[in-house]
């Protein structure tokens, strides 16, 4: 296992190089000067010029990306040009902001996907099966931004039953206004993981309800919720994890186009707003951050799978993994 680790960490080397030379690029890439986004429409040409020269933005492309490279390797992650701050700084005050409706709307999709795909593989074959199996592809197939509009509309114009913005305080809002902050984003989000768990459970669920050790449960009397909740699930858990990584990474990528749609201040907020400024220091630092958190959940996912099931530890210790 020691030795399996070691391996997957040192494959994340090449993995981040990528992530950081395809980043510097496309920040390059994007239409306007940052130096001017800075000082708006009304600026001194000969101002501009020596803040260019002060951000090291007139140097060679080249040098830019030595220079670049060099400061990540001292944990050096640049300052942001827009809100004149280290970007490390930006990024640790909207992380857990962003980390708080993933989790949160990732244990959502697992707790009610996961009982869905129960239900359905239990009533397979009957209008509760179609129905369920119709509700999860939709839940996959609609866009995020759309569904929370839609949630907008809704519940805060049309009910006034819940706030449509921001992320409130237990300060100023208690702690129930501060949970009534939390219900539209986090539902939101949750919607394209809980989809992809009702159906990934419903098919295993399937394959195990309909093994021989069942059958021979049965026989032995034992009763439908005992072989389901405690036979069943269990065995069915492993395809299940596997994808819970990959959601979870998912749910971060996602808060992306959640959190401008309701205007919740972390992380997808920032990257629009430095996009939108051609904050080049913070837009690489936060893409780097994500990656790295992307490739860590996608490792602790395959060593829960290893601890899960036996057999993969050892073929990946046998082939090498």
């Amino acid at each position: 296992m020691g030795k399996t680790i070691l391996r997957r960490l040192l494959q994340l080397i090449p993995t981040l190089f990528v992530v950081v030379t395809f980043t510097f690029i496309a920040t390059r890439l994007i239409p306007g000067d940052p130096v001017a986004a800075m000082v708006g429409d009304q600026y001194d040409v000969s101002k501009v010029e020596a803040m260019r020269e002060q951000l090291g933005l007139n140097d060679p492309i080249l040098v830019q990306f030595g220079n670049y490279l060099l400061d990540i390797l001292q944990g050096n992650f640049g300052m942001s040009y827009y809100f004149n701050m280290p970007a490390l700084d930006m990024i640790a005050q909207r992380l857990p902001n962003t980390l708080l409706i993933s989790v949160i709307s990732l244990v959502i999709a697992i707790v009610v996907g996961v009982a869905l795909g129960v239900l359905s593989a239990k009533k397979q074959n009957t209008i509760v099966d179609y129905v369920l199996t119709v509700i999860s592809l939709l839940g996959v197939s609609v866009p995020v931004f759309w569904v929370g509009i839609m949630l907008v509309l809704l519940f805060s114009v049309n009910l006034g039953w819940l706030p449509s913005f921001g992320m409130g305080s237990i300060e100023q809002d208690g702690f129930l206004g501060y949970l009534s902050h939390l219900i539209l984003p986090c539902f939101c989000l949750s919607i394209i993981p809980m989809g992809t768990f009702t159906r990934i459970t419903r098919s295993s669920m399937i394959e195990t309800l309909g093994s021989d050790s069942v059958r021979a449960m049965r026989a032995r009397g034992v009763s439908e919720a005992s072989i389901t909740w405690k036979h069943a699930l269990k065995n069915a858990l492993p395809p299940i994890l596997t994808v819970i990584g990959i959601q979870f990474a998912g749910c971060f990528a996602g808060a992306v186009l959640t959190e401008n749609v309701f205007a919740w201040p972390g992380m997808g907020t920032m990257i629009v707003s430095a996009i939108d400024n051609r904050d080049y220091a913070l837009i690489q630092a936060t893409v780097l951050v994500v990656a790295l958190a992307f490739v860590v959940i996608n490792l602790l996912t395959d060593l829960l799978y290893m601890v899960i099931n036996p057999k993969v530890a050892a073929e990946a210790k046998k082939g090498g993994m």
